[in-house]
């Protein structure tokens, strides 16, 4: 059984289109969820050793596309680049990544998950980085909106302001003009417009409350992962400005999943 798997993966990386790896997962949209479910199979079969983009052009690629993830709020971390040998480190309020030469990755908390697929997707050839904007790291705490949604919320305003115009409009024919059996349908009718403007504006409310909310929150999480200041958390491994050195390598043989690097 296991032969015929070999064989089967083996022709595959022959002719990569007729790979189930690749037809089970999709690599353009690679993410932590797909990395859990490979196994050392999976990764045998989808990527070839010998094609792995390691050293600093590897480290090259993973800056380019985690900036570029940053820049599009796909991943909340700083980034910062290390010479000598080159590494990367990310880190957020919840955990920290350094990135290898090598391809390996250490850390911990969400950071690890979100630098991981990077990192697996840089080191394939095929996989094209795109290129980060020019202003991609994370916004200052100060310069956060309480909210986005503001042209929503007055458009509800508008119709529930419209609404309620309606309502008193109907109430008021009632007590000026004789409306005789059709009065109670125009009550009943006022009464609705005059909910459903309540009800907007409760919904109005609530939306500017809970942005307000989300505003606070980021901006918190962007003080305690130093965004403005440069301040690195005290959990990042990090001495007299030198992240700590990588154990001796115990033989890689797998494609790359853990590592260090920093962020921002």
């Amino acid at each position: 059984m296991a032969d015929g798997r070999s064989s089967e993966r083996e022709g595959s990386r022959r002719n990569p289109e007729a790979d189930p790896v690749h037809e089970e997962f999709d690599f353009e949209e690679f993410g932590p969820e797909d990395m859990a479910r490979m196994d050392a199979d999976d990764w045998d079969a989808a990527f070839d050793p010998e094609s792995w983009i390691t050293g600093e052009a590897l480290i090259d690629r993973v800056e380019a596309d985690l900036k570029s993830r940053i820049a599009n709020r796909d991943v909340f971390a700083v980034l910062e680049r290390f010479e000598g040998p080159p590494r990367l480190l990310a880190y957020s309020d919840e955990g920290y990544a350094i990135v290898y030469p090598d391809g390996s990755v250490e850390g911990e908390g969400t950071v690890v998950r979100d630098v991981n697929p990077t990192v697996a997707l840089c080191s394939m050839d095929d996989y094209e980085v795109p290129d980060p904007p020019a202003d991609w790291s994370l916004p200052d705490p100060e310069s956060v909106p309480e909210g986005s949604g503001d042209l929503g919320n007055k458009m509800l305003q508008v119709i529930a302001f419209g609404l309620l115009l309606a309502g008193l409009a109907a109430i008021a024919g009632l007590i000026v003009g004789d409306m005789g059996g059709s009065a109670v349908i125009v009550i009943v009718i006022a009464v609705i417009f005059i909910a459903a403007s309540v009800f907007l504006f409760l919904v109005v409310a609530n939306a500017r409350l809970s942005d307000r909310f989300r505003a606070v929150e980021y901006r918190n999480r962007l003080r305690a992962a130093g965004a403005s200041t440069g301040e690195r958390p005290a959990f990042v491994p990090i001495e007299d400005d030198e992240i700590e050195a990588l154990p001796e390598d115990d033989g890689h043989e797998k494609p790359p999943s853990s590592g260090g690097s920093n962020g921002n």
